[in-house]
């Protein structure tokens, strides 16, 4: 098995998009190849077919690769809950919410867990494609640093280095990096690409002659213009690929502080006729049409930072003047008329009423729903089918029965793993959906029903569907890769 590593000199310096875009250049040219990252720190995450959890990012760059994801691809995944603790979740199993500083005090024993997942590895695929975090050179972190170098210094692979002309200083970013990587490593090190250049690549033609002055021995892969259109999602809820987007009817998503799978809102991208915002204030959410709350690493949390900000009532405001209201996930829980998490196993602790939009209460307790499902929905016009996913702890109940509440199931799933076993999910009312399943969206059939409940008659779903957009944008990123980089040291080191 060969081992390449992409590393950044910063967050956000394009890792995930490299990883993904190589994975899928990887894949057309023959080689089995499957992506891993020791350690992902993400509250967008995925659910494998075993009932794993790993990073969204991960899953999708498995798809680009051509294979199913599995818990392997990221054996530790830290999900941020607020208050310096997250969630740690160990080959795919979520354990204990831990503190920062009693997490650095398990480095060794979790880098044992890495190691023994590097060898699962080995016999498994032609090539496994790492994906490093942050700075490899953050000073103060190299010694307890489990998914920059150790990971490929441990396999003796190769790395490229990725600089983010957008934030500025480029040669700096590149030079110091590179200098800053301790020799034996440095030796692994195949060559370097500036990534997302806007404008004309003419200005930037000169690059090679300056590196090459500093960096004599480092090969210059090439710069890559920053296409728009090609950037798949993102493992970071909070980046810029998570504004708004489109022209036409206001969809507002709620960015709560602790948002979490903003993918969600992913698949409105390919409509036409409406427009996805993500709103923080009142004076945002004016005009909206669809009022959507996603997914929460802290509901609790979440829902009192709605009451604070106002967003509660004008959210209530805005459902009795008839807007359609959404809640996923968190969302759907904070939809609810009670929640309760005495022990703070969700993040924070307490019990406080919901919204009160939809007849259903939420307990926390210790144990995590992770599952993966086939999603079923039926209309009189047609039926659609689609994989799709739960993640979240709590159980929510009906407080009456649904006749008494003219409420109804949402859609049909199919459990997959173990018994094969339908049954409802979420649950529909006046002008209110709420769903578990992230996913959701991916079924054009959903979205527009979701318009015409809203009245938006200019609504109109794409032709494409979701997933075939995505293996059609993956092998776009690849061609990408090939018009733009020197990709010859990258095949030398493969052959």
């Amino acid at each position: 098995m060969k081992a390449i590593s992409v590393l950044g000199t910063s967050s956000n310096a394009g890792k995930s998009w490299m990883v993904t875009a190589l994975g899928a250049w990887l894949r057309r040219n023959g080689i089995k190849v499957a992506p891993f990252k020791a350690q992902n720190m993400s509250n967008n995450s995925y659910v494998t077919l075993e009932g794993g959890e790993i990073g969204r990012a991960q899953a999708v760059q498995a798809i680009a690769c051509g294979m199913r994801p599995i818990a392997e691809m990221n054996p530790i995944l830290l999900k941020p809950s607020g208050n310096g603790t997250s969630q740690l979740v160990l080959l795919g199993e979520a354990r204990q919410h831990i503190a920062a500083v009693d997490y650095y005090r398990h480095i060794e024993a979790l880098w044992e867990t890495v190691r023994d997942t590097l060898e699962f590895w080995r016999d498994r695929c032609d090539v496994l494609l790492l994906e490093g975090a942050g700075s490899p050179v953050e000073l103060n972190l190299m010694q307890r640093d489990l998914v920059n170098l150790r990971p490929i210094v441990y396999l003796q692979g190769r790395w490229l280095l990725v600089g983010d002309i957008e934030k500025g200083g480029v040669f700096a970013q590149i030079i110091g990096t590179h200098h800053l990587i301790p020799q034996p490593a440095k030796e692994l090190g195949l060559g370097f690409i500036v990534n997302k250049f806007r404008g004309d690549l003419r200005l930037f033609s000169d690059a090679k002659k300056h590196f090459r002055e500093h960096m004599p021995h480092f090969p210059y892969l090439g710069v890559l213009p920053y296409a728009t259109d090609l950037q798949p999602e993102s493992e970071d809820s909070l980046c810029s690929e998570a504004e708004s987007k489109g022209k036409g009817a206001k969809i507002a998503w709620i960015r709560f502080p602790h948002l979490s799978n903003s993918q969600d809102s992913q698949p409105w991208q390919l409509d036409s006729g409406i427009e996805t915002v993500w709103v923080k204030t009142v004076v945002e959410l004016e005009n909206a049409r669809i009022i959507i709350l996603p997914g929460s690493k802290n509901t609790l949390s979440d829902l009192q930072w709605l009451r604070t900000t106002g967003l509660d009532r004008a959210i209530l405001n805005a459902h009795q003047q008839g807007i359609t209201i959404v809640g996923i996930c968190g969302g759907y829980q904070m939809l609810g008329k009670y929640l309760g998490d005495r022990e703070g196993v969700a993040g924070t602790s307490g019990e406080v009423a919901g919204l009160g939009l939809l007849p259903i209460s939420t307990e926390f307790l210790a144990s995590k729903q992770v599952r993966q499902v086939q999603a079923i929905w039926k209309s009189a016009q047609s039926i659609d089918q689609w994989m799709a996913y739960e993640i979240h702890m709590g159980v929510t109940k009906l407080i009456d029965g649904m006749e008494s509440h003219q409420v109804q199931p949402l859609l049909r799933v199919l459990q997959t793993d173990g018994d094969r076993e339908y049954y409802d999910e979420g649950i529909k009312g006046d002008r209110v959906w709420g769903s578990y399943l992230h996913g959701l969206f991916e079924s054009a059939h959903a979205r527009q029903a979701l318009t015409q409940l809203a009245n938006i008659s200019q609504h109109q779903p794409a032709a494409i569907s979701w997933q075939e957009h995505q293996q059609n944008l993956y092998n776009s990123m690849a061609d990408l890769l090939e018009e733009h980089l020197d990709l010859l040291s990258i095949r030398s080191y493969l052959d």
